[in-house]
């Protein structure tokens, strides 16, 4: 895996604190098993959708106010 891999796990694993760590954990380990994605790449991709989620829903409020 390269810097920029590196680089985009590190930055979903960022979003996960509190309970979206939880969410990544339990997530992480049985999907894991069952394809060929490694954990840490799962619970960067959990971190992401987090993340994006997030956006979607500040552009919403954004366009809601405006």
């Amino acid at each position: 895996m390269g810097r920029l891999g590196t680089a985009v796990e590190r930055r979903g694993r960022e979003g996960l604190i509190g309970w979206r760590a939880r969410v990544a954990d339990a997530v992480a380990g049985p999907v894991s098993r069952r394809t060929p994605l490694r954990e840490p790449w799962l619970r960067a991709l959990v971190g992401w959708t987090f993340v994006v989620l997030s956006v979607v829903y500040l552009a919403q409020f954004a366009r809601r106010m405006t």
